[in-house]
């Protein structure tokens, strides 16, 4: 008898050595432990466009729901161009399917409108952010890391 409670006691330690606990929060409740909320300022690190590519993003998000984030947003492109406009996205899981409308301006160049779309990864503290779109100067496409300031 004492040979099997041993075996029990054996295999019962191995089988709970075994198990992970794995803890999930989800990334489209502001409310959940794992990102408090995408509320706040996030900008990137890059400020030196190339000519078709946008650098010094900026964004400030200002509303969230638990599956959906608006703000404004600012960039540079190639040529000195000054965007700016509302960016708004669609949150699911750790995705953000994403959209920014808004006016570019330079000193050579009158005001027009431009478009970006893309989809953005959330990380811990970063959004890794694919976009692709239409200046006055023609088409941009990139991806900028923005951090939570």
């Amino acid at each position: 008898m004492k040979n099997f409670t041993l075996a029990i006691v054996v295999a019962f330690a191995a089988a709970a050595s075994g198990c992970n606990y794995e803890s999930k929060t989800t990334l489209t409740d502001p409310s959940s432990t794992g990102v408090a909320s995408l509320i706040g300022n996030w900008g990137s690190a890059n400020v030196v466009p190339t000519a078709s590519t946008c650098t010094d993003f900026k964004w400030n998000a200002t509303e969230q729901t638990g599956t959906s984030a608006t703000g404004s947003f600012s960039a540079t492109c190639a040529g000195d161009l000054k965007l700016q406009g509302t960016a708004s996205g669609r949150l699911s899981g750790i995705t953000i399917t994403w959209s920014a409308n808004g006016t570019a301006q330079s000193p050579a160049i009158p005001a027009c409108a431009i478009t970006l779309t893309g989809t953005a990864e959330l990380g811990v503290n970063s959004i890794r952010v694919p976009y692709s779109g239409n200046t006055c100067l023609g088409p941009v496409s990139g991806v900028e890391v923005l951090n939570r300031r």
